[in-house]
């Protein structure tokens, strides 16, 4: 097990475009500490966005890791064991134009920005809650803990270097609640060693990320690194023991939509041996569709099938099942 937590000047802010915090090998495993999408700059409700929050410097990475032995068109594989808050506070904010039910610097219309407002959400570990309390209303209620990463992705194509606020094919801000402990992400490696970094841990968030932020909190995730040779993804996949799952992240949300069912049509159609127009068929009456967030700089769009209603088959090798094993071998953590 190695540890990392980075100093503030470690921080990073974009996938590629940046060196290497360490080299790992695969089979690795990781226990790495990361900040809230704030930076911590939000800790009171008196703290506004606007006057602490530099959008060029939000949602902070940990990371990259170079993966040794990772070229590009291989499959980067990340097993999230475990996802534990670092911190007894979370903090959600309605950030001025940003957000899906206001207008934006893309969605522009003449009426002001909506209020400016933090809330700060206390935790209790012992009863594995967050507390919302309304700022304008008389109301409080424990929400339950469901601890998410924001973020995960590897460094893109082309030499590209994109903010750590963009979801695309390499991963990054996709805030899908899917993106939890006992999952496992396959990311196609673009460039040599893979680059990975994560972050943006979320204490718990509703689909699709209504407001801009979730629960956002420094996050301690302990994770599993392995590689499988070729075979990468052309978008972000996520494994659980109950579900296959393909993510789209694009502008419309349709086009995000398609993205992520083209790329679970193709997956089934290939891992269960299934014409493409069976796998079609089948996938159009057995998929679920969480949308992840409506807020980004492209909207992502999972799209997720039961194993139980596919043909028995296992994908890259059983390397999930491998994974969960070998999580499990970690002991208490």
């Amino acid at each position: 097990m190695i540890e990392f937590t980075p100093t503030r000047e470690q921080y990073v802010y974009t996938f590629g475009g940046v060196a290497p915090q360490m080299r790992v090998k695969p089979g690795t495993a990781l226990r790495l500490w990361s900040d809230d999408a704030f930076g911590g700059a939000l800790r009171t409700v008196e703290d506004l966005s606007s006057a602490k929050v530099d959008l060029r410097f939000v949602n902070p990475q940990t990371g990259p890791f170079y993966v040794e032995g990772a070229e590009p068109g291989d499959t980067l594989v990340l097993h999230l064991v475990d996802l534990v808050p670092a911190r007894d506070w979370a903090a959600s904010a309605a950030i001025p134009f940003f957000g899906g039910m206001t207008g934006t610097d893309r969605t522009v219309n003449l009426q002001p920005a909506l209020p400016d407002t933090t809330w700060i959400y206390e935790l209790d570990r012992d009863r594995n809650t967050v507390a919302f309390t309304a700022r304008h209303s008389d109301h409080r209620v424990e929400l339950p803990v469901e601890p998410m990463l924001g973020t995960v992705g590897v460094a893109p194509a082309g030499g590209e270097v994109r903010s750590s606020l963009v979801p695309d094919r390499f991963g990054g801000n996709m805030d899908t609640p899917e993106m939890r402990a006992g999952a496992t992400v396959y990311l196609g490696v673009n460039v040599e060693g893979a680059m990975f970094s994560v972050g943006d841990g979320h204490y718990r968030q509703g689909e699709g990320e209504a407001c801009g932020t979730a629960v956002e909190g420094a996050m301690t995730t302990t994770l599993i690194v392995d590689l499988v040779k070729g075979h990468a993804p052309g978008w972000p996949r996520i494994e659980t023991d109950t579900h296959l799952m393909a993510i789209g992240s694009s502008r419309p949300m349709e086009d995000s939509w398609r993205i992520g069912n083209a790329e679970l049509v193709h997956w089934v159609s290939e891992l269960c041996g299934l014409h493409v127009m069976d796998a079609y068929q089948l996938c159009s009456q057995i998929a679920q569709v969480p949308v992840a967030n409506v807020v980004d700089a492209n909207y992502s769009v999972v799209v997720k099938a039961a194993k139980r209603l596919l043909p028995r088959a296992e994908a890259y090798g059983g390397i999930h099942a491998e994974l969960r094993a070998r999580a499990r071998s970690l002991g208490p953590l």
